[in-house]
């Protein structure tokens, strides 16, 4: 099972939200959301979003917000 995890960072690399799904069409939206709601301040100070893949819930960040 692939497991999708998007991530939006703050400049000091901490985990600021995290949403997981299994369903890869979700997964592409949520990311482009996050993207989306980045505003250029955000952006100019380092914050950055990323998807990846794991493959076990048990590595899906605690405080994520796992859709299934």
């Amino acid at each position: 099972m692939t497991i999708w995890v998007n991530e939006q960072i703050d400049p000091s690399g901490i985990l600021y939200s995290c949403i997981a799904t299994s369903d890869e069409e979700q997964a592409k939206d949520c990311h482009e959301s996050f993207q989306n709601n980045l505003t250029e301040a955000q952006k100019l100070a380092g914050w950055v979003v990323q998807l990846r893949t794991v493959e076990s819930w048990d590595d899906v960040p605690v405080s994520a917000l796992k859709l299934n």
